[in-house]
């Protein structure tokens, strides 16, 4: 069954956009415990790329397939989960980068949606949370995608986000959306 191809992000509405993630069925992979049968040899680099045996999937509907099957266990590390095998992935930073950024509205009543790499939309709010993390080469932001997932925000769209929450002007450095507010300052 091929798969359709990504609708260009700037052309949607919130509404699309809300109607596109609504009509998404993902499988049940938090339903499915399969025993453990080893690594998949596969990898997601830092920069969102996928590698199997060390050679990237050069496929792009390949990673949107594996990305439908890819769970985080409890104790962190990622699986690729199938009702009847589960292989380790090593995930060297988070599984998804966000790429691309779509907002409407200003102040309170901003919504953020984000295009993930592997063509995911995720818009930020109370499910969805966006937040900064201290990191060795600075502050790094990530957004929740699902049970456990994150995505790195990509630096490009990062400097979008902080572009928008300094026009705001606001109390703090920081944007609302879905009705939660996101600190960008790095202060907690």
């Amino acid at each position: 069954m091929p798969m359709e191809p990504l609708p260009d992000l700037s052309t949607l509405s919130l509404a699309d956009i809300a109607r596109l993630m609504a009509e998404k069925r993902l499988p049940p992979v938090d339903q499915w415990n399969p025993a453990h049968c080893g690594d998949s040899e596969m990898r997601i680099a830092r920069d969102g790329t996928w590698y199997h045996q060390g050679s990237p999937i050069g496929r792009e509907t390949m990673v949107r397939l594996f990305s439908t099957i890819l769970r985080r266990e409890p104790d962190g590390s990622h699986v690729l989960v199938t009702p009847v095998e589960k292989l380790d992935i090593a995930v060297e930073d988070a599984p998804f980068v966000a790429v691309e950024l779509r907002t409407e509205g200003e102040g309170r009543a901003r919504t953020l949606a984000f295009r993930l790499n592997s063509g995911d939309l995720v818009t930020a709010g109370p499910d969805h949370m966006l937040s900064l993390r201290e990191t060795v080469d600075g502050p790094h932001p990530y957004l929740h995608v699902r049970g456990g997932l994150e995505a790195l925000v990509a630096r490009s769209v990062y400097y979008e986000l902080m572009n928008l929450a300094l026009e705001e002007e606001g109390e703090r450095v920081g944007l609302w959306s879905e009705g939660a507010f996101f600190p960008l300052d790095g202060a907690a």
